[in-house]
């Protein structure tokens, strides 16, 4: 049986992606990523349905989860960004965290949705959550695609959750190592 033409020409499309580290395995392959990406869409239309919430990415590694999302999500929305570092360029938290860009909008009185690409620590999210609590949105939740939960150091609250993973070092999908692989389309774990 000969495969579907759409099919063939759409696994054509997908580029063989050059990598300077070793793969060691693929975490989270990227027909999951979108299949978990549209529920989470799903749950979250159904929590903020009657209100006009802001989707706030922590950017870098939060971009394409947000961008894919946002998509998902099916009631009017807003969006915008902050760029926090706690990595220093490495694989293990520094445990310091700085705010490199903030928000652009007031968000006094909004419902309020962090989009986090990964919670490790929890410290930078915990310092997030202060940082905007005083702000004094109407509600403050976080939506983050990766938990791993076995690496946390300090108690946070997850509202919506993609994946559950080990405390492994972890790429794709915005998340990165020194700036690179953000572009891979699933989740992978390096051989370093």
């Amino acid at each position: 049986m000969s495969t579907p033409r759409s099919q063939v020409s759409q696994l054509s499309e997908i580029p063989e992606y050059e990598l300077d580290v070793t793969m060691r395995r693929v975490l989270i392959p990227a027909d999951e990523l979108a299949a978990r990406v549209r529920e989470l869409g799903r749950e979250i239309s159904d929590t903020y349905r009657g209100s006009v919430p802001l989707l706030v990415s922590v950017l870098k590694g939060g971009v394409v989860f947000l961008t894919d999302l946002m998509r998902a999500v099916t009631i009017p929305h807003h969006i915008d960004f902050l760029q926090l570092s706690s990595y220093a360029g490495g694989t293990m938290s520094s445990g310091t965290v700085r705010l490199l860009s903030d928000l652009g909008t007031n968000i006094g009185g909004r419902d309020v949705l962090i989009v986090e690409d990964i919670v490790d620590t929890g410290l930078t999210l915990r310092y997030l959550l202060k940082q905007l609590e005083i702000r004094q949105p109407r509600s403050l939740r976080v939506c983050t695609l990766l938990n791993k939960q076995s690496a946390r150091q300090v108690d946070v609250s997850l509202d919506f959750v993609g994946f559950d993973i080990p405390n492994e070092f972890v790429v794709g999908y915005g998340l990165d190592y020194e700036e690179k692989y953000r572009n891979l389309p699933y989740i992978g774990v390096l051989d370093l």
